[in-house]
C-alpha cells in the first residue's frame, strides 16, 4: 500500500466569513477512524462541529488563540474527503484528508524520561511498534526533532515548552494514534547547585578556561562580575560546566550560574589579577636572510597573546603553546644587520637579548640540468640541482621558464622550458643572492 502525501495548500487569509482551515496533520488515516488529527488554521476557537466527508468528528481540544483544533477522525470509506469546520460565524473552506484501507496502528509502551522542565528542551525516547512516520503531541503541542529507527520501534524527540503538571503524550502516525501510558509531567526543574570553580584566579584580560562542578547545570549561562562568560558547555549529566572568563576588573568578582530553574553563586567567586609581563630567554635561530621567511622560536614566560616585530616589522604566523612559554613565528623581510626583536602582550613588551641578524642571501650555485635537450616548441620538464636556489627564476636562451618550484633545502629546482631557437641556449638561474649559469646549457632540437 502506498502512503498518501499531504502537500500544504496555498496559505489563506481570514478574509472570508467563518473559520479558515490551512491543513490537517496528518492528512491521512485509517478508514476505521479513531485517530487524532490536528487541524491548523485561523479563527478555530469558536468551532462547534467538524465533519470528515459529511461525517461528524469528535472535538478533543481547542486552542484559545484559534490556531489549532484537535479532533478524533470518524470512520469513513477509503478515499479523499473534505474536512469542514463550522462555528457561529459560518463554515470554513475545505481541507483535504485521505482515508486509507486496513492498516496496523501504532503502539507505545513507555516514554523516557517521563518528567522535565516547563521550559521544554528535554530529549525523550518513546518505545513501541509501528512508529514510522510519527509525530508526537504533548497535550496539543508538537514535539520537535522527531526521528524513528528503521524498525519503527523507537522514537526520539525534544519536548516543547508546557505548563506545570501531567499532560497526555500522543503518538500520531498515518495509520492511527496511541497515547503513551503515564504521559509526561512538566515540573519547574531542580535548581542548580555548585561546589567548586577551578581555577579561581586569572588575568584581567580574560580568556581563562574554567571548570565549575555541581548539579542540574544543563542549559546554564555563567557571568563573572556581571559579564557573560563564553564557550559555555555542560556534560550530559549536568554536573560539569566548562567556560572561558571574560575580561574583568582586578579583584574578586562574583560568579553566577543561571538555569531556567534558578541561579546560584559560586562560593569564593573568581579573582582577577594584573596580567604578568612577558619574559624572553632565547631566540633560535638568531640569523637569517634579508628576504625573511625564517622560522624562529622564542622561549620565555607569559607569552600568551603575543605579537612579534623584527626591526619594527611584524612577524607572521605567530603561535604560542598552551603554557605561554614557547612562541613560534616567521621573520619578515628586513634590512642587513642586527635588528631588535620585540615581543608584546597585553601586559607589556620585552626585547629579545641579541636580536636577529639579517644576512645577505647566499649566491646560487648550479651543477647540472636534466634533461639537457628538448624540442623547440618547449614544454620539457627539467630539473636543475645546486645550492641556495630558493626564490629562483630561470631563463633558457633569455626566455623565462615556467612552473618553477624549489624543494625546501634549496638544492633541487623544477621548471618547464619555454619555446626556443634551435641549438644550444644558456640556462641562467637568478636569486636575490645573484645569478649562476648552468654548465652545458640546454639544446633545442
Amino acid at each position: 500500500m502506498s502512503t498518501p502525501t499531504f502537500p500544504f495548500p496555498p496559505f489563506p487569509t481570514q478574509s472570508q466569513a467563518g473559520p479558515v482551515l490551512i491543513v490537517a496533520v496528518p492528512g491521512f488515516g485509517p478508514a476505521a477512524g479513531g485517530n487524532l488529527v490536528l487541524l491548523v488554521g485561523l479563527g478555530l476557537s469558536g468551532v462547534t462541529s467538524v465533519t470528515f466527508g459529511g461525517v461528524p468528528a469528535t472535538i478533543v481540544s481547542q486552542d484559545p488563540a484559534g490556531l489549532t483544533l484537535l479532533v478524533l477522525a470518524p470512520p469513513h470509506v477509503a478515499g479523499s474527503v473534505p474536512v469542514l469546520a463550522t462555528g457561529p460565524s459560518g463554515t470554513s473552506n475545505a481541507a483535504n484528508y485521505t482515508y486509507v484501507g486496513t492498516v496496523v496502528p501504532p503502539t507505545a509502551t513507555a516514554i523516557t524520561p517521563a518528567t522535565g522542565p516547563v521550559a521544554g528542551g528535554t530529549p525523550f525516547t518513546i518505545t513501541g511498534t509501528n512508529l514510522t512516520g510519527a509525530t508526537v503531541l504533548f497535550g496539543a503541542l508538537p514535539a520537535t526533532g522527531v526521528t524513528v529507527n528503521p524498525a519503527g520501534t523507537s522514537l526520539t524527540g525534544i519536548t516543547p515548552a508546557g505548563a506545570a503538571g501531567n499532560v497526555p503524550v500522543t503518538v500520531v502516525t498515518p495509520t492511527g494514534s496511541t497515547v503513551v501510558p503515564g504521559g509526561f509531567t512538566y515540573g519547574a526543574g531542580a535548581a542548580p547547585t555548585v561546589t567548586a570553580l577551578v581555577p579561581a584566579t586569572g588575568p584581567v584580560t580574560g580568556g581563562t578556561p574554567i571548570v565549575i562542578t555541581g548539579t542540574n547545570l544543563t542549559g546554564a549561562t555563567v557571568t563573572v562580575g556581571g559579564v557573560a562568560a563564553t564557550g559555555v558547555t555542560v556534560n550530559a549529566g549536568g554536573t560539569v560546566l566548562f567556560a572561558v572568563t571574560p575580561a574583568g576588573t582586578a579583584g574578586n568578582q562574583p560568579v553566577v550560574v543561571t538555569t531556567p530553574a534558578g541561579s546560584v553563586t559560586v562560593p569564593g567567586g573568581f579573582t582577577y589579577g594584573a596580567a604578568a609581563a612577558p619574559t624572553v630567554t632565547a631566540l633560535v635561530p638568531a640569523t637569517g636572510p634579508v628576504l625573511g621567511g625564517t622560522p624562529i622560536v622564542i622561549t620565555g614566560t607569559n607569552l600568551t597573546g603575543a605579537t612579534v616585530t623584527v626591526g619594527g616589522v611584524a612577524a607572521t604566523g605567530v603561535t604560542v603553546n598552551a603554557g605561554g612559554t614557547v612562541l613560534t613565528a616567521v621573520t619578515p623581510a628586513g634590512v642587513l644587520g642586527n635588528q631588535p626583536v620585540v615581543v608584546t602582550t597585553p601586559a607589556g613588551s620585552v626585547t629579545v637579548p641579541g636580536g636577529f641578524t639579517y644576512a645577505a642571501a647566499a649566491a646560487p650555485t648550479v651543477s647540472v640540468v636534466v634533461p639537457a635537450t628538448g624540442p623547440v616548441l618547449g614544454g620539457t620538464a627539467i630539473v636543475i640541482t645546486g645550492t641556495n636556489l630558493i626564490g629562483a627564476t630561470v631563463t633558457v636562451g633569455g626566455v623565462l621558464a615556467t612552473g618553477i618550484t624549489v624543494d625546501p633545502t634549496g638544492t633541487v629546482l623544477f621548471a618547464v622550458t619555454p619555446a626556443g631557437l634551435l641549438g644550444n641556449q644558456a640556462v641562467v638561474v637568478t636569486t636575490a643572492g645573484g645569478s649562476a649559469t648552468v654548465p652545458g646549457g640546454f639544446i633545442y632540437v
